[in-house]
């Protein structure tokens, strides 16, 4: 095996589980015995320098631009584990919802009621946020207009905000996300309101760059599929139960979903 004095770690998630990827990686570290560097990504996955000229060893990543990135980049990334909630609706599977939300105050109690309302989303490269309410309106064969008006937040809690504050009627907002921030600012939880759950869809996976040997790739998965107390510790603060194991067949439904919109002519909602 090559020798690694160095892991190169890059997330691409949400910014409120960022101290958990630290706990990962510090984790790795120390049952590796190397060096490790996590940095969490200012760019949208496709358009990252260090993702496109395979500068990085793993990477904490959304299933969506994981899978687009794989019909260009063939076998360059590789699923290796995902985190399974403790939460019953996780069914002790890597799967994750869309919760649809909206402002408590609001006269908004169902997904019908959204025709013609504002929605805000992520980014249009999220799955959660955009992939999954567009697979929606898809299969409730409602018109790529069934929102008025679509505006772009750039990360999740913004979205969870402008509900909040009334700036947008709704969003699609990644469920463990959403519980995570509901458990930092419990006083959110007064002011929304979840009318609609999508889903499951395969957890967002730690993935590891082709260029590591597959050796090392078999120790980090069998690291996290027996975490030490440490990381346990950190899990437990999460809500993780535990991690498991996965490949690219727990992501093609991902790559099925987007396929479908797009073929259906709803690139763009709104």
């Amino acid at each position: 095996m090559t020798e690694l004095t160095k892991l190169r770690v890059i997330s691409y998630l949400a910014p409120n589980w960022f101290w958990f990827y630290e706990a990962i990686v510090a984790y790795l570290g120390r049952v590796l015995k190397v060096e490790t560097q996590l940095q969490a990504s200012k760019h949208d996955p496709l358009e990252d320098p260090i993702l496109l000229t395979n500068q990085l060893d793993l990477a904490f990543i959304c299933g969506l631009p994981l899978v687009r990135y794989s019909q260009v980049a063939a076998n360059q990334l590789q699923p290796v584990v995902a985190p399974v909630m403790e939460a019953p609706r996780y069914q002790n599977r890597p799967i994750y919802f869309t919760d649809v939300i909206v402002n408590a105050d609001s006269q908004l109690f169902s997904f019908a009621d959204l025709a013609g309302k504002t929605l805000c989303y992520n980014d249009r490269g999220s799955n959660s946020g955009y992939n999954l309410l567009r697979h929606r309106l898809v299969q409730g064969q409602h018109p790529k207009n069934f929102f008025a008006q679509t505006i772009q937040s750039g990360f999740h809690q913004r979205s969870i905000r402008w509900v909040v504050e009334g700036l947008a009627d709704c969003a699609g907002i990644d469920s463990v996300v959403l519980e995570q921030e509901l458990r930092d600012f419990p006083d959110l939880s007064k002011h929304l309101r979840v009318v609609e759950v999508i889903g499951p869809c395969p957890m967002p996976p730690l993935v590891a760059a082709q260029h590591l040997d597959k050796l090392l790739i078999q120790q980090i998965q069998a690291a996290l599929l027996q975490p030490d107390t440490e990381l346990q510790a950190a899990m437990k603060k999460v809500g993780v139960k535990r991690f498991a194991a996965v490949d690219w067949s727990e992501y093609e439904a991902i790559a099925t979903i987007y396929n479908t919109a797009i073929h259906a002519g709803y690139e763009v909602i709104g």
